[in-house]
Order: structure tokens, then sequence, then C-alpha cells
């Protein structure tokens, strides 16, 4: 069925659309993006971009479309075509073998990434085992795990697991975090860890990143009001299924993660005459608008901006890319 057919018993029922301030691409993402996009523009088509940049598919064809080829490890890359490295960062062992194999390679992992592995290797350096809240396979969790030794960082993913984590031997401890994760959750995990082990100092800044932060928050803000809440972002993308989670949590009767308008299922709205919509900090604001013009073919839509800070912060491009 067309899902964006019209439907004569919904049809021109007043819908109210409140839409997150702020949603969608941050400073990373967009970096990322363009790191490819300005790549194929310098040295041409194919680049290589070892996993996906970012979490949505929409990107990921786009830049396919645009002569970008995605492999899963490096082995699978020519000698003489650049690679990108995603967003989510890298263990320490990628880089070092591209450099062996002298490939010309790009790294996009977003600066807030690279910071929780500089803090990684400083407790490292003074002596600490670092405990890892995040989500086991994740691209970042598999970066961040690389850049030391094997053992030197345990991986914690719920309360339960803080519950039961051991000190390896006499070691002092520091924790770190996925940038991606609720910030609730992730507040209960740390609260039993410091509990257990009142030792453990925290980041000079908080890890889990400025623009998943503000989301969730904005999400909280449409969860109050909201019959239905709708987030544009993909399966795989960590900080688009916590916006979905964090939504439920904070009160909305129902959340939904969807892809784009094609996902739209309209049995969602019976009885709703409030939606709020937000993005993924990976999904492109046109998959927004083109949700909103898909509501419009049912709904009389009344849309709202919710209030919100506009982001303004940016991350430079690789001088590689920038150097005439």
């Amino acid at each position: 069925m067309d899902v964006l057919a019209p439907s004569p018993d919904l049809a021109l029922r007043p819908l109210t659309v409140r839409m997150a301030t702020p949603r969608g691409f941050c400073a990373g993402v967009d970096r990322a993006i363009q790191i490819v996009e300005r790549a194929i523009e310098k040295f041409g088509a194919p680049v290589y971009v070892r996993h996906e940049i970012v979490h949505n598919k929409h990107v990921v064809d786009r830049l396919k479309g645009l002569g970008a080829v995605f492999v899963k490890e490096l082995d699978e890359c020519p000698d003489d075509r650049p690679v990108v490295f995603s967003a989510h960062g890298v263990p320490k062992s990628v880089p070092a073998t591209a450099r062996a194999r002298e490939l010309l390679f790009l790294d996009a992992t977003c600066p807030l990434v690279s910071k929780v592995h500089v803090e990684a290797e400083r407790h490292h350096a003074n002596g600490r085992h670092i405990v890892l809240i995040g989500h086991a396979g994740h691209p970042e969790v598999v970066g961040t795990l690389g850049q030391l030794p094997e053992g030197a960082i345990s991986l914690v993913e719920t309360v339960e697991d803080a519950e039961a984590f051991q000190r390896p031997g006499a070691q002092l401890l520091a924790y770190a975090t996925q940038t991606t994760l609720s910030l609730d959750d992730t507040a209960e995990i740390v609260a039993a860890l410091k509990r257990r082990f009142p030792e453990l100092p925290d980041p000079h800044k908080e890890d889990i990143c400025y623009a998943t932060t503000n989301r969730q928050e904005a999400v909280k803000q449409l969860a109050d009001g909201s019959d239905l809440v709708l987030v544009v972002g993909s399966k795989n993308s960590s900080n688009s299924v916590r916006l979905v989670e964090v939504a439920l949590r904070a009160g909305a009767r129902d959340a939904r993660l969807l892809d784009d308008a094609s996902q739209l299922d309209w049995s969602w709205f019976e009885g709703v005459s409030t939606v709020g919509v937000t993005a993924g900090a990976s999904a492109p604001e046109p998959l927004v608008q083109g949700v909103i013009a898909a509501l419009r073919t049912r709904f009389d839509v009344t849309v709202a901006d919710d209030p919100g800070e506009p982001e303004t912060v940016t991350f430079k491009l690789p001088r590689a890319l920038t150097a005439s």
C-alpha cells in the first residue's frame, strides 16, 4: 500500500506538529560527510571509506552515488586510492596499518570521540584501569577499546554490569563513556560505579557529546504534551535509538523510529492530535521535511518549532583537504 495515499477517514483532520530544536546533523557528522565529499572532489572517484561514515543509509547511499566505496576493512582498499576513517573512530591498529601500506588516509573521527581516546590514554599512562560505559560491538566502542592494550579497558553496558564489575588487582580506576548514550541511563551506571569505587574521577568534560545531550533534552520537551514522537534516523544509529527511549521515558504515549516518510504507519496516528518530530544527529533535514510533507497529505497540519538553542559548533577539516 502507498503510505502517502490520502485516506478519506483521516483527511483534513487537524494535527499539530511540534519540531524539536535542535535536531539532525551535528558538527561531527557534518565534518565527516564533508571530508568524504571534499576527498572525492580533490582526488576523484573512487574514494574508499572504512565502515559507514555515519549511521544513516540515506547519507551513505548519496555518497556512494558521488563515488564513495564503503568497505569493512583496509585490506579491501587498493594502495593507490584515498581512504577515509568513519566518524566513530578506529582502533590504533588501523592508521598504523594504513601508514605501513603508505595509504593516503583521512581521519573523520569526531573530535569529541578523539577527546575520549585522549582521556583513556592519559588514565592508562597514570596507571589506572578504565571502565568504558557503552554498547558492545558499536564502532565507537570498538575504536575506544582499540586505543589501549588488550585488558586495559573493561566494558560495562548496564547497571547490573556495574554491580558485577571487579577491580583488576589493586589498580586505581577511571571511567569513560560512549558519546551517544542515554544521559539518564549513563548517570545510573556511573552512580553504581561511584558507590562501589568512590575514587573514580569525572572526565574533564562530559564524555556524552553536546549534540547527544541537546537532542535528548529537546526530545524530553517534545514528549511533554505530544501523543506521538517521531524520530527520523536509522536503526543502527545509537543516538537516534536513544531518542526514542528518552521520549518514552519522558512521558510520550508512543515514539517511533523511521528512516524516512516511506516508513510512516498511519495506524500510529489513531487518537493522535499532537506529534513531536525530531531527528538523530546523523539524519539529514530533507528527510524530516519529507515526513512533514507526508503528514500534510493526510492531515490539516500546523507546524510549530519548539524553543531551543541553535547549535553553532563547527569542526575544522583535515589540512590535506584545505591546503591548496
